[in-house]
């Protein structure tokens, strides 16, 4: 089994990489420990390994890509999962978002639509001992069989919101706020970050933050 000791190989990197992130206003220090303990050389090729600690988004075939940390960790920082929130991720893609929900201590759900990158990362969170329930299907739809959930997170840029996204929301009560949906919104050209709060049964407030570039989301 792969050396998972993040205070052995690529200390280093990883702790500058911590600091860049922070440098470029990453405050959320769970956030930020549970990237320094994240092997992330081991979710990508390993010709690739030597520059898995820089700050970029880096191919994993499939024309997709594991994506920056600076992302990974502003969705994460923006969506402020607590420990045992059901959280949703859409897009599971190399796995390196999901370990770092799972780091945070979240009941977590992942749903990829590409069968080789499914087949791929199911088994390998599993081997490096990150708890994650993995579908394969369609990320628009969502997993409305395990709903409502406290946080959903979407790593590909969406032209529009999918309303089962919303619908799968949690919705306030007994004086605790609803869910809430982190999600990139635009076309090719890139997108702004949206978080949007569940407010009642069909109400929502919405949120523009920073500009991104992902993949696209794309229904089955």
């Amino acid at each position: 089994m792969a050396d998972l000791d993040p205070h052995r190989r690529f200390r280093r990197q990883r702790q500058n990489l911590v600091d860049l992130l922070r440098e470029k206003g990453i405050f959320d220090e769970r956030v930020l420990a549970a990237i320094n303990q994240i092997p992330r050389h081991l979710f990508m090729d390993q010709a690739l390994e030597r520059r898995a600690y820089e700050d970029e988004a880096l191919p994993i075939g499939l024309s997709q890509t594991i994506s920056q940390p600076f992302t990974v960790a502003y969705q994460t920082q923006t969506l402020a999962p607590a420990s045992g929130e059901r959280i949703l991720e859409i897009g599971t893609g190399s796995g390196y978002q999901a370990a770092v929900l799972s780091r945070l201590g979240v009941s977590l759900f992942t749903v990829e639509r590409l069968r080789p990158l499914y087949e791929r990362t199911r088994p390998l969170l599993k081997e490096l001992g990150y708890r994650a329930n993995c579908l394969l299907g369609d990320g628009t739809k969502g997993w409305e069989s395990m709903a409502p959930f406290d946080g959903i997170v979407v790593t590909a840029g969406a032209i529009d919101i999918p309303r089962p996204l919303l619908d799968q929301l949690k919705e306030p009560a007994d004086g605790l706020p609803g869910g809430r949906l982190v999600i990139p919104v635009g076309g090719l050209g890139g997108q702004t970050m949206q978080r949007i709060v569940r407010t009642g049964n069909n109400t929502f407030e919405a949120e523009e933050l920073e500009a991104f570039s992902f993949v696209p989301l794309i229904p089955d």
